[in-house]
């Protein structure tokens, strides 16, 4: 079965002998890296290009095309090489597109020799951006694996051959501009449109992504990466580092929204959208013109669902990851505005200071009270403008919030008090909500893209904001019920059977609050205690990823054992690290790193510093993991702008017996299931 990645994702490689298969509207120059363990090319022999297309192990197109085979032997590939990046870029000079967000946004699929799709991704959300590192085939414990990347770069080839260590980088993409210049008159034209039966070519249509399209565009890079999200396309990542692509707010495209038509022949191509390529082989219509149209000189009325998709709940995902791009973009231009004040002031201040005749007397102090109301009047002007699309976006979350399908809403929605099982897994999934500090009044769904992409940490320990709580029983206590409702919010967006939670309590200090899980019977198993207990549950599940990882490098999947759990897997460890071993811990990392690609997830409720003991062993666990908090903290960050957005989490209202209903009605479900 095909594995169509998202922003982050990874999946793992069957065979070594390989294409990669490009498919663009326009054409493309399609090429690739080779990097060694520290993701490192050491020089331009490690780059394949259309003015050198071949290297050992690898053969890229020697010209722009609109669409592209490349092929790989990764056996071939020389002992130093841990990774293969492939490029895709514009080409420059020539009259065409000069970024990818007026293209077709291209997609790539990973096939055996004998033409089966191992796993393919579409790089959504791209705008500015004219050169995009698109996937990666990287060695892991002897193991070939394919990562889903989509990070871009405005700057073209020399910006993103730099950002992999090549000190050539600006010479080496002059000369592959020139290469693809000299050939770009045999370049090949966008290929007519096919049929979902014969291609996995998306037919040509023409559009436009718009601000209410998720962003899974470049990271520090670029633009969500990083937050976020889901882990996703765009999803948070911790301050400082980059997300996997998070969902999720998975996370812009700048350009405005056009509607989607067909090729009007099989002659003519155009761009296309590929947002959801499982969902439909064309692309989805346009929103329905429910709002009724602006009066000349008054703000558009805000609607829940403006957005493109091909269904409500996908319109929805659209919107409130474009409402998270608004709002990011309109604070960063308010705080760019304000630093040039600063600046500026600054600069004039000095000025009137380095004449000695302007420090003293009334020619200074006219020049410094000039400097001040010219500051002044910048920072008015930059908060007029915050105010005016802060309350748009106020206005457009007070309609857009009551309208969330279960997945995405609060527990203090209605929606819940009408719970049902469902039939379908949803797109995503709510862990909290992101603020900023200019915004104290709005806050932006935080949608993390379902299946997980990276396990959890919801961190017990001390927090970075002032007023929260100090009581370090009180912040563990906290901590557990989060991840308890986290755990029912995952097992009640699931289908009847397909998700399974396990929980690790060594010393059983989360009794109280795992409660719910216990006494409704939606766990698998009792929570395990002791040594006994931990080793038991780590065993079953890191066999379980053994046996499927296995069957699905063999091409084996109908051949696991019958007795063998195929749902979604999620295993809760309270207290961590006491009570674990090195052979728990080292399982536990295994789960970390492996386990999200087979369906098994991990969440982890630990203080970082209570693990110190075990020096860097476990940073590497840390990192694997997207770390909340039980309370507001200021952590997570966007690539993007550099936002530090304080995270809050979705928590039950106190004295709310909602938990304790759709469990109910979970456990009812799975029972209905099982007979």
């Amino acid at each position: 079965m095909t594995a169509e990645l998202v922003r982050g994702q990874n999946h793992p490689l069957p065979q070594v002998r390989l294409e990669v298969r490009v498919s663009a509207g326009k054409p493309i120059v399609a090429g690739a890296t080779l990097s060694d363990e520290q993701g490192r090319v050491r020089g331009v022999e490690w780059v394949a290009h259309p003015g050198a297309p071949t290297l050992p192990g690898l053969e890229v197109s020697k010209q722009a095309a609109a669409d592209h085979r490349l092929a790989f032997d990764l056996d071939a590939l020389p002992q130093a090489v841990h990774r293969v990046s492939v490029l895709l870029a514009l080409p420059t000079g020539v009259g065409g597109p000069v970024r990818f967000g007026a293209v077709a946004a291209p997609f790539v699929a990973v096939t055996g020799l004998d033409g089966h799709e191992v796993a393919n991704y579409t790089l959504t959300g791209l705008d500015a951006e004219s050169a995009v590192v698109a996937l990666e085939l990287y060695r892991r414990q002897g193991a070939w694996k394919v990562r889903a990347v989509g990070q871009g770069y405005a700057g073209g080839l020399a910006e993103l051959l730099a950002d992999q260590g090549l000190p050539e980088a600006r010479q080496l993409a002059g000369s592959i501009n020139e290469a693809v210049a000299q050939g770009l008159a045999r370049s090949v034209a966008a290929p007519p449109p096919r049929t979902p039966e014969t291609d996995r070519s998306r037919q040509a249509a023409a559009s436009a992504p718009g601000p209410d399209q998720p962003y899974t565009g470049p990271g520090p890079q670029s633009t969500s990466g990083t937050v976020p999200p889901q882990q996703s396309p765009y999803t948070p990542g911790q301050q400082g580092a980059t997300a996997p692509g998070a969902g999720h707010p998975g996370g812009p495209a700048q350009a405005d929204s056009s509607p989607v038509t067909q090729s009007p022949s099989p002659g003519t191509a155009g761009p296309v959208d590929y947002s959801h390529p499982r969902r439909q082989t064309s692309a989805p219509p346009p929103p329905p013109p429910t709002a009724p149209p602006a009066q000349p000189g008054q703000p558009a009325q805000p609607v829940a669902g403006d957005a493109t998709g091909w269904s409500m709940e996908e319109r929805l995902y659209n919107q409130v990851w474009g409402m998270f791009e608004d709002l990011a973009r309109t604070v960063a231009a308010y705080r760019s505005a304000v630093d040039f004040a600063d600046s500026r002031m600054e600069k004039e201040l000095d000025q009137v200071l380095s004449d000695p005749r302007s420090r003293i007397g009334g020619q200074g102090d006219a020049a410094r009270e000039t400097a001040r109301a010219k500051h002044a009047q910048l920072v008015d002007q930059a908060r007029a403008a915050l105010d005016r699309d802060l309350a748009q976006l106020t206005a457009e979350a007070e309609v857009v919030e009551p309208a969330l399908p279960m997945a995405y809403a609060r527990w203090d929605n209605p929606v819940w008090h009408a719970y049902r099982a469902p039939m379908e897994i949803p797109m995503a999934l709510r862990l909290g909500d992101l603020r900023l500090p200019e915004t104290e009044n709005l806050s932006i769904p935080m949608l993390v893209r379902l299946p997980l992409e990276r396990g959890l940490w919801i961190d017990s320990g001390r927090t970075s904001l002032e007023g929260t709580l100090a009581d370090s029983d009180q912040v563990r206590r906290l901590a557990m019920d989060t991840a308890v409702a986290h755990a029912a919010r995952l097992l009640a967006v699931y289908p009847a059977g397909e998700f399974t939670v396990h929980v690790i309590d060594p010393a059983g200090t989360g009794a109280s609050s795992l409660a719910p899980l216990t006494q409704s019977g939606v766990l698998a198993t009792p929570p395990a205690a002791g040594a006994t207990g931990v080793a038991d549950v780590l065993h079953r599940l890191t066999q379980r990823v053994d046996l499927v990882q296995m069957a699905l490098r063999g091409g084996a999947a109908d051949s696991l054992p019958p007795g063998l759990d195929t749902a979604e897997q999620l295993l809760i460890v309270n207290d961590f690290p006491h009570g674990f071993d090195d052979r728990a811990v080292t399982q536990l990392r295994y789960l970390a790193d492996e386990g999200p690609a087979v369906g098994v997830h991990l969440m982890m409720v630990a203080d970082r510093e209570d693990a110190a003991a075990y020096g860097p062993l476990l940073d590497p666990l840390w990192r694997s993991l997207l770390r909340i908090t039980p309370v507001p903290d200021d952590h997570l960050a966007d690539p993007w702008v550099g936002h530090a957005w304080t995270y809050e989490p979705s928590l039950v209202p106190a004295n709310s017996q909602v938990l304790h209903q759709v469990l109910a009605a979970v456990a009812a479900a799975r029972r209905s299931w099982n007979h």
